[in-house]
């Protein structure tokens, strides 16, 4: 792809966006956004966002690494694609990882932003050069985050420092959850320069979720969805589910497909036999599982597909990891136990499973959150919030900032 293609739809200017009151007409001026790399997941979020800028919106990112096998997109009808040339030392998953995105310079010098959110993450060392750019012209540049979590040891000690010099570039910070906010703060950044936009891939729902009968066969049904990585810890579950009393013991269905299937499916057979493996689906027979599903459990980390559960009225069982799943799963509606813990998965399970009227109610609980809280145009509107915000409160002075 060249470098400056792009599939552009023009927004209309003065209709209403999400966020803004009715009537009112919102110039930020144009948006731009860099990112590493461009999920197809994301891909709504960023349709929404554009739609949601009058003076257009354009984005910046590139491939990930092969072996990530990360499932992407270049095309945008809402927003420009600007294709980055990425080029990486080590694997994202290294102490030792850095990346270099190639033409980000020429690329905002073709869109000339009156605003920039870049990835708050120093080990992209191109970025330091696109905020050196926006500053020396007098423009703002916010970063996008998950948090900044608490690293021990000499190499934490040095991470957080890096950490440090990185965001005291930055004029304002959007994490994903209240708790990556929390983490930013206590880095030192200005709290009145924070912003929470809930992580989301899925839109607020317009249907309520249907009624569920009761298990046939007096089995409940556990669902999960999501890529089959070794991270997902599937092992988990079913070691947890083979340890519960056999009359509790429910139907596990799997949905999606990656490098770990092979081996999560022998180890099914090995310790717990009622898993069925559909493979990657989507559309109506994804939907029809959910619908049929009594809880949905993420033991592994990850958080995406346990808010699409919310969206159709399903309790779940999450394990604790960015800050995401504090945000949406509460008492109310499910359980956020601790990773890696057999234990505590098994428990949460026996309790869940004991009280089907319970998971219900907590069901219901899941849709309202997805529908008030947790959501596509509520992401936006916490963008939205953030980019005028920080367009009042212009340029931050600090001692390693130099504006020229």
């Amino acid at each position: 792809m060249d470098e400056h293609s792009s599939l552009t739809r023009s927004p209309v200017a003065g209709e209403h966006q999400p966020g803004v009151q009715a009537g009112e007409v919102m110039r930020l001026g144009r948006v731009a956004v860099q990112q590493r790399v461009l999920p197809a997941y994301r891909a709504p979020f960023f349709e929404l966002l554009g739609s949601a800028c009058p003076d257009g919106l354009s984005l910046f990112a590139g491939l990930p690494l092969p072996d990530e096998q990360i499932p992407t997109t270049g095309e945008l009808h809402a927003a420009e694609y600007f294709s980055a040339q990425n080029r990486y030392l080590f694997s994202p998953a290294s102490r030792f990882f850095l990346c270099w995105q190639a033409g980000l310079i020429r690329w905002l010098e073709a869109a000339d932003p009156a605003i920039l959110v870049v990835e708050a993450n120093p080990r992209y060392l191109s970025t330091y050069r696109g905020i050196h750019w926006m500053h020396r012209r007098g423009r703002p540049v916010l970063g996008w985050g998950l948090g900044a979590p608490p690293v021990s040891g000499w190499a934490g000690y040095l991470q957080t420092a890096e950490r440090k010099r990185f965001i005291r570039r930055l004029d304002g910070l959007i994490a994903y959850s209240r708790r990556g906010a929390e983490e930013y703060r206590r880095l030192g950044f200005p709290q009145e320069r924070i912003f929470v936009a809930p992580n989301s891939a899925s839109p607020r729902p317009t249907r309520m979720p249907v009624e569920r009968p009761s298990p046939a066969g007096g089995r409940a049904n556990v669902l999960f969805v999501g890529r089959l990585q070794a991270r997902k810890r599937l092992d988990l579950l079913f070691a947890a589910c083979a340890g519960l009393p056999e009359n509790l013991q429910p139907e596990v269905v799997i949905v999606g497909d990656g490098p770990a299937r092979p081996d999560f499916e022998a180890l099914a057979r090995a310790v717990y036999r009622r898993v069925t493996f559909t493979g990657d689906l989507r559309g109506e027979k994804l939907a029809a599982l959910f619908n049929r599903a009594d809880l949905f459990v993420l033991p592994g980390t990850g958080g995406l597909a346990a808010q699409q559960a919310l969206v159709y009225g399903l309790p779940v069982i999450v394990a604790q990891g960015d800050g995401t799943q504090e945000d949406m799963v509460r008492e109310e509606n499910g359980w956020v136990i601790p990773p890696g813990d057999v234990t505590s998965l098994q428990k949460t399970l026996q309790e869940a499973l004991t009280d089907l009227p319970r998971l219900r109610e907590m069901g219901r609980a899941s849709f309202r959150i997805a529908r008030e809280e947790i959501n596509l145009e509520q992401m936006v509107a916490g963008f939205l919030q953030a980019l005028r915000s920080v367009q009042q409160l212009g340029l931050r002075t600090l001692s390693e900032k130099t504006v020229k």
